[in-house]
């Protein structure tokens, strides 16, 4: 898994590789020049003899040369870590667009699946993560590896046996960091699965605050809380211990090896084998080998986390999409939908629809009754093709939906739901989504489902910016009517769209809704039967199937199932 995440990221840095290779040049060139200024110090060393024996003329002119070098040094990485920058938030910019882009098209059952908290966690959050470590890999690993190079170079050209000493120690560091990076790699997994699921947690929580307080959940709230968080406590610190090991590790084995070079160097120095400049240069070179090592382990902690994180969101990104779209553009005329022998479940095995079929007529009214989980809304995700049937087919005009495109097919239907959506927007922005008007056109739909009462008395009228929490429930649920009388659509589906909403209130807007769905075909899923007797149809639905269907004089009189309904909730009154 972390082999093939790593091909999939390096993949997406492939295409930045022009200004990569220059990064890389830049770095070369910096890190060259920074190696090669310990030999000009190195120089200077040599250069003083003795107390009346110094060449003060050859020490400044050395040292010029090296104030150059560090002046063109600081520029070339200055650029290198720009071009770093650009490419690791380019990638990360990528992973986002991708993630975002691959929502939209997947299946909401697996939307279902996932909490949006972990969902939000895996874009924001995991893709933060991958930026900071691409940014430390390309700033560290390149110079490291370049710097190891370069020093192997200048020093062999100084002590050939004090370096080949120094390789074959070199290996120790490896097998340390890479016995302690195995270990971190799967804590860093862990910790963040479960910050995911924390993420989630707090979004419902603080999403349900109310409830929660309501139903005096507090302590459980705070139970469940602490025990994910625990888990990622433990999880954290375990990462963190595993990985703060391999810096201190690979610093004790570089000692060990900075210390032998000083002690052979001596004995070399003893012999007139080398001079003091020499070992100067020897010593700095031994302590700059051995820092890319410190880094190179420090960027693989970093970059364990970071593939961690990558492995979530390539999973969200390559997550199988919904099925096929159609390629036909539907164009709804009569409004004629036609339900042939449908079978579907949303988990395989568990069947929820059975061997459904209707008809409905143009311009026709169809209520969709029945006990709770039943299959109304379900009937409703399969209409709008939410989800795709088992087996079975479902026709507007005759044309299977699965033939057409899902934009041409939801494009056809107005649908007002039981939960509102308000974005942190303008009132104009919140009722025009999905359709353009002008303000008249607005105002006069507003008037219609009473909206506009409450939304002049607001201080800035349409242009007030409104959230989730700015109206109540009612509100909310007036101004997604409004949206849906604006959209001028084919065909209605009203799922529960008046269930937060005052009786008086509910009384103009079901005369609203009747001239709305005039020469329309409409849909509407209620629980209180009173908002559906005027209906053209009524299919009474039990346990996924449709057990009783006709108008509600009709139903009454067969003394069944609807009648049954009918009697609970208006017989006592009546």
């Amino acid at each position: 898994m972390k082999n093939n995440t790593l091909k999939k990221v390096l993949n997406l840095i492939r295409k930045h590789w022009p200004i990569l290779i220059l990064s890389i040049l830049f770095s070369s060139a910096a890190m060259i020049i920074q190696l090669y200024i310990p030999i000009l110090f190195g120089e200077a060393i040599d250069c003083i003899k003795g107390i009346d024996n110094i060449d003060m003329e050859s020490i400044v002119a050395i040292l010029q040369r090296a104030l150059t070098l560090i002046v063109s040094s600081s520029i070339l990485t200055y650029f290198s870590s720009a071009i770093n920058n650009h490419i690791s938030y380019k990638v990360v910019e990528d992973l986002r667009k991708k993630a975002m882009a691959r929502i939209q098209i997947l299946p909401l059952s697996y939307l279902d699946r996932h909490s949006s908290g972990d969902i939000t966690s895996r874009i924001i959050v995991d893709c933060e993560q991958i930026a900071e470590g691409l940014l430390l890999g390309f700033s560290n690993l390149f110079a490291g590896v370049i710097t190891i190079l370069a020093t192997l170079y200048f020093m062999m050209s100084k002590d050939s046996g004090i370096t080949l000493m120094v390789v074959l120690l070199t290996p120790l560091s490896f097998f340390v960091s890479r016995f302690i990076a195995s270990r971190s790699y799967r804590m860093f997994s862990r910790q963040n699965e479960s910050r995911g699921k924390l993420s989630g947690l707090v979004n419902e929580f603080v999403n349900n605050e109310k409830i929660i307080k309501a139903f005096g959940y507090e302590d459980k709230a705070n139970e469940k809380f602490r025990a994910i968080n625990d888990e990622l406590q433990g999880y954290s610190k375990m990462a963190v211990f595993y990985s703060s090991l391999t810096n201190p590790s690979t610093r004790a084995v570089n000692n060990v090896i900075y210390a032998l070079v000083v002690l052979a160097g001596c004995f070399k120095i003893l012999g007139s084998t080398l001079t003091v400049g020499g070992l100067s240069v020897l010593l700095s070179y031994a302590s700059q080998y051995m820092k890319p090592f410190n880094d190179i382990s420090s960027v693989v902690t970093e970059f364990q986390n970071s593939l961690s994180c990558a492995d979530r969101v390539f999973e969200l990104i390559e997550a199988k999409p919904q099925s096929k779209d159609g390629d036909k553009e539907l164009i709804v005329d009569k409004g004629e939908i036609k339900i042939e022998d449908v079978y579907f479940s949303y988990e395989e095995g568990q069947r929820l629809i059975e061997d459904f079929s209707f008809e409905a007529k143009s311009g026709e009214t169809i209520a969709i009754v029945g006990p709770t989980g039943c299959g109304k809304t379900t009937l409703i995700n399969l209409l709008m093709r939410f989800y795709d049937v088992n087996s079975g087919t479902i026709a507007v005009e005759g044309c299977p939906i699965n033939e057409v495109t899902r934009h041409s097919l939801r494009n056809s239907y107005g649908m007002v739901l039981q939960d509102t959506w308000i974005r942190n927007d303008s009132v104009r922005n919140n009722i025009c989504f999905g359709s353009s008007a002008s303000d008249e056109e607005i105002i006069e739909a507003a008037k219609k489902t009473h909206a506009y009462d409450f939304i002049k008395r607001m201080e800035h009228g349409l242009d007030t910016v409104i959230d989730e929490n700015s109206l109540s429930q009612g509100q909310k649920q007036l101004l997604c009517i409004t949206r849906a009388m604006l959209s001028k659509p084919k065909m209605l589906i009203l799922d529960e769209a008046t269930s937060n909403i005052d009786t008086r209130t509910e009384i103009y807007i079901q005369k609203a809704f009747a001239e709305m769905m005039k020469d329309k075909t409409s849909f509407i899923v209620a629980h209180r039967l009173s908002t559906i007797r005027n209906a053209d149809k009524i299919i009474v639905m039990k346990d996924g199937h449709i057990v009783e269907q006709g108008n509600h004089e009709e139903l009454l009189k067969m003394k069944g199932f609807y009648y049954e309904l009918y009697n609970s909730q208006f017989a006592a009154v009546e």
